[in-house]
């Protein structure tokens, strides 16, 4: 069997400051809890920006350079940057990070959709910021636009940069979005996929419905041309990671996806749901890549052609 990556995605932009004290807020934190993941076995880390006053989610490019730099000062792990870091975020806003910092990875969404995570405002009683509700109940009247356009322009921006994208892959259609693309000539194989479960609008978190998604993406791409991963939102999360490594895939965890590490106790960070992976893998026998293995895996440029300042250039892996 071959390692198995592990990425943790540390903050996201789904859930807002008042549904965990624990959740990063700023760039400091972020890069805290993702050097702390690190060491407890994630070989890649997944970044999303906040506004240090008040924890929105925010697409300032500033705090993309200093998340990038602040954890290559700890570790060296590959930062994957997301292209879609605040729901409302433009075009310019979403490729600003990859075209000027260049990292190793960066995420893609291969489709649109509805993207409702309305339900979580019930759980807030008396939330620390004004935002917070609205923010929540306004997904509502969301969709998440991806088109075909927007993903070409994606593809073109990371592949000029160097940057390995991440497909992000939250129903089966989207599978057919890729081949097509694929085929045409915008995505080159062999390419990364990340399947998403459980948004509220995409695919539910279930077993069948990862088995569906993967051998969908057997038989449209092939198994030469393409390594997957899985993350899963809320209580799915482990039961699907736990699936997935049966399966021979790779997995993603952390705050972004779900706040608990266990039936009412919220994770104190994402190293905490890294460490519960770790300790499934290892009864599994499954060994855990590191950095260096991720990136061999992933076919990475590596920490010495990003745009940013990775300090951290002879860092165990």
């Amino acid at each position: 069997m071959s390692k198995m990556i592990i990425t943790a995605a540390v903050t996201g932009s789904i859930h807002t400051p008042s549904l965990s004290p624990y959740l990063p807020c700023d760039s400091k934190a972020v890069a805290e809890d993702a050097i702390r993941a690190h060491s407890a076995g994630a070989a890649v880390v997944h970044v999303h920006g906040r506004d240090p006053k008040n924890g929105r989610p925010s697409s300032d490019f500033a705090l993309f350079q200093e998340m990038g730099e602040m954890i290559n000062a700890g570790c060296n792990a590959p930062v994957c940057m997301t292209t879609g870091g605040r729901l409302d975020m433009t075009m310019e806003e979403r490729l600003r990070p990859i075209i000027e910092l260049k990292p190793e990875l960066a995420s893609m969404n291969t489709g649109s959709l509805n993207f409702y995570i309305g339900g979580l405002a019930a759980k807030l009683k008396d939330p620390k910021f004004d935002w917070e509700i609205p923010y929540l109940v306004g997904t509502e009247n969301l969709i998440f636009s991806n088109t075909f356009q927007s993903q070409k322009r994606y593809c073109a921006a990371m592949y000029e940069a160097g940057t390995k994208p991440e497909l992000e892959v939250y129903d089966s259609g989207m599978i057919n979005n890729i081949k097509y693309q694929i085929d045409i000539g915008i995505i080159k194989t062999p390419i990364y996929i990340q399947f998403v479960l459980g948004i509220l609008g995409g695919i539910p978190a279930t077993v069948q419905n990862l088995v569906h998604l993967h051998q969908s993406t057997l038989n449209a791409i092939g198994e030469p041309n393409f390594v997957w991963s899985v993350c899963a939102a809320g209580k799915a999360q482990l039961p699907i990671m736990a699936a997935a490594m049966a399966m021979g895939g790779n997995v993603r965890v952390g705050l972004e996806d779900n706040l608990y590490v266990g039936p009412g106790q919220l994770a104190k960070g994402s190293y905490e749901q890294v460490e519960r992976v770790v300790k499934i893998a290892k009864e599994l026998s499954i060994p855990i890549a590191s950095s260096d293995e991720a990136r061999e895996i992933l076919g990475l440029k590596g920490l010495a052609k990003v745009g940013f300042k990775a300090a951290v250039m002879n860092a165990t892996a």
